[in-house]
């Protein structure tokens, strides 16, 4: 019996003690819990104020960003930059801030400005965001704040538009055209729709469309067909010294090897594909994504608008006429560059002298010139030339440069290479130190480039160069820019197609439109009538314009792109280099995180 009554005492000894321990280890858990628990939402808290400070910072920054690229894509020159050359940490220039509610704010600015070049300069922004506690606007010692920096580099640069056949800012259109009627070996782009009707034209290359909501009415950026294309052996077949060769793997080099990265940019391939992270071969992309010709989708991301380079200033051109010196001393195969240290000029052949004669003065010519070569006293031309009146051309040509009008070039009669490209062989450094000394001309008109005889211009072409066919379109900034209209009168009181030469004159020196060798840009229309004479028309370069109004008389229409002006990569310039008009990108650098998190 005293054995089982001392079990009973031991046993509730034994689970009050329990009872005790687990009692004080509940409140020890509890007060640690608790103490976590305060600790953890301090840590949430925390957090939570890091990433809204860092969204408005960001906010800031890209808004600040937004801003400057807006007026410097518009501008398309260095002169709003010059203000900041003085910006620096302590002294922020050009700050801009806003409230995004909710307590948070920003304010971003410049805090410093590097000149690369005459054609680069790197901005860093540094924007701050904070939770504005006590809601006064400023940034107050203990309120949360994150601090960004970004670098960012603005160029003026060789524009993407180049490395097309055919490029027009407004819409893309082939009317009329079936597969025999249109050949282009080249690719071609709209920053807008791309519009094939009438025929479907054989399209040896890629096209593009882009969406494009400052057009009226606004462009979906839709190609509405797909074209027809050759085969890669019937392409090849052709023997087309003007053209760029198509892929054959035996030539090239299997896809994503080091032998077809050096051919991948200069051939023409039928089947599109994505080679080495990046659209190889012809394809078809608009807003809807980019696909192969047989419609298998490759990258659904939709297509976005080149910036086109914009002449208005005309100043700039003279200066860089002016400012030329050629730094070429000698080509890839060694032989020495007879031009080196030349400045800019153009020379054409006097009768009456029986010599050449230079019209231009330290690369400008004042006023308007006529410009006619034969095959033996072909158009002399080196580096950039700018003329502040028209240029009026015909014939052969001779050098590399580029032709600047302050107002149309007006083409007259077929314009030939009296050396051109050949782009066929097995070994594109031997292709390249060949054509590398051959002829290559631009021809960049302030207003439009104008071809065949405007006395005998009716309702073709005027129709495509005036609304309804021309369309309007608003800048950055929202401003309504008028469709162009051909028909109006300038302040030369000239019609604006019309040469500032006589009509009776420009009759006088017109023929048959053949053949184009030349890379054709304008600010805004480039068309007129073509192949009058029977023939056909080729054009071996490119034409790139805000409206495209070329009426062809006669069949067919071929188009080569010239593959000399597109660039090789980036940090890579073309084959030559012909001073062709800029457009203006802006590159990311770097971006950092200086402080977040308390603002402690």
């Amino acid at each position: 019996m005293s054995k089982r009554l001392y079990s009973k005492r031991s046993q509730r000894a034994t689970a009050l003690v329990t009872s005790l321990l687990v009692l004080f280890m509940s409140f020890g858990l509890g007060t640690a819990l608790l103490s976590l628990s305060t600790s953890g939402s301090r840590h949430v808290v925390r957090e939570e104020q890091a990433v809204r400070s860092l969204y408005a910072a960001e906010a800031g920054l890209e808004y600040k960003k937004m801003q400057v690229w807006k007026q410097f894509k518009v501008e398309q020159k260095f002169d709003s930059f010059v203000p900041w050359q003085s910006a620096s940490p302590n002294n922020p220039m050009a700050t801009v801030g806003g409230d995004l509610g909710g307590g948070l704010r920003y304010s971003c600015g410049i805090v410093g400005q590097r000149i690369n070049s005459n054609f680069s300069r790197e901005l860093t922004f540094r924007s701050v965001g904070w939770i504005d506690r006590d809601n006064d606007g400023q940034l107050d010692n203990g309120e949360p704040r994150t601090v960004l920096e970004q670098t960012m580099e603005f160029t003026l640069d060789r524009s993407g538009v180049f490395d097309y056949a055919y490029f027009a800012n407004n819409y893309g259109w082939m009317y009329g055209f079936g597969a025999n009627d249109l050949i282009v070996n080249g690719d071609m782009r709209a920053n807008g729709n791309f519009d094939f009707s009438g025929g479907a034209p054989t399209i040896n290359g890629s096209v593009y469309a882009s969406a494009n909501n400052k057009l009226v009415p606004p462009a979906a950026g839709i190609v509405n067909i797909t074209p027809t294309q050759w085969t890669n052996s019937f392409y090849n077949s052709q023997n087309n010294p003007r053209a760029r060769q198509a892929y054959d793997a035996t030539r090239h080099g299997a896809k994503g090897s080091a032998t077809y990265e050096q051919w991948r940019d200069l051939i023409y391939d039928q089947t599109g594909s994505i080679v080495n992270g990046r659209v190889a071969g012809a394809v078809v992309a608009d807003a809807r994504g980019t696909k192969t010709y047989g419609g298998t989708v490759l990258d659904p991301t939709p297509t976005q608008e080149l910036p086109m380079p914009d002449l208005d200033d005309i100043n700039r051109y003279i200066n860089l006429s002016q400012s030329y010196v050629d730094q070429k001393q000698t080509f890839a195969d060694g032989t020495p560059n007879p031009d080196y240290g030349q400045g800019a000029y153009v020379e054409v052949w006097n009768n009456s002298l029986n010599q050449y004669q230079r019209i231009s003065t330290n690369g400008v010519v004042n006023g308007s010139a006529v410009l006619i070569g034969t095959s033996d006293r072909p158009i002399r031309i080196h580096g950039p030339v700018t003329f502040t009146g028209d240029v009026v051309i015909k014939g052969f040509v001779q050098g590399q440069g580029t032709l600047y009008a302050g107002r149309n070039v007006h083409i007259v009669g077929s314009v030939r290479y009296k050396n051109p490209p050949d782009f066929r062989g097995t070994d594109p450094a031997a292709i390249e130190r060949q054509n590398e000394k051959r002829d290559i001309l631009g021809l960049a008109a302030r207003g439009s480039v104008i071809m065949g005889n405007v006395k005998n211009f009716g309702y073709y072409p005027l129709y495509y160069m005036r609304p309804p066919f021309t369309k309007p379109r608003y800048d950055e900034y929202g401003n309504l820019i008028p469709a162009y209209d051909a028909t109006q009168t300038d302040s030369y009181g000239r019609k604006r197609y019309q040469s500032l030469y006589s009509d009776d004159y420009i009759a006088s020196i017109s023929e048959n439109i053949n053949q184009i060798d030349a890379i054709m840009y304008t600010n805004f229309v480039g068309g007129g009538n073509i192949a009058t004479g029977g023939g056909g028309c080729t054009i071996n370069g490119s034409i790139i314009c805000k409206d495209e109004a070329m009426v062809l008389y006669s069949l067919p229409l071929r188009m080569n792109y010239d593959n000399r002006i597109r660039d090789k990569g980036p940090g890579s310039p073309p084959l030559i280099d012909i001073n062709l008009p800029r457009a203006p990108k802006m590159i990311p650098k770097l971006w950092q995180v200086l402080s977040g998190g308390t603002g402690q």
